[in-house]
């Protein structure tokens, strides 16, 4: 899954959306681009969960296709 997250500025930002990722789904593997501000997650959640947890954190996160 990939997600847009326009408020993602920095490597603090990356760093609290893996944790928060990684708490939900500890298997989540998560890789984010700074500069697309574009998150892929390959985990068990559904794209809900995955905004729902990331919204907890402060960010919103919106589905892309690819």
């Amino acid at each position: 899954m990939i997600f847009s997250v326009n408020n993602m500025t920095c490597g603090g930002c990356v760093r609290s959306i893996t944790k928060a990722i990684q708490a939900a789904d500890p298997k989540a593997s998560v890789s984010a681009d700074l500069e697309t501000r574009h998150v892929a997650v390959e985990t068990s959640l559904r794209t809900d969960e995955i905004q729902a947890v990331l919204a907890k954190a402060g960010y919103e996160a919106t589905p892309r296709a690819g």
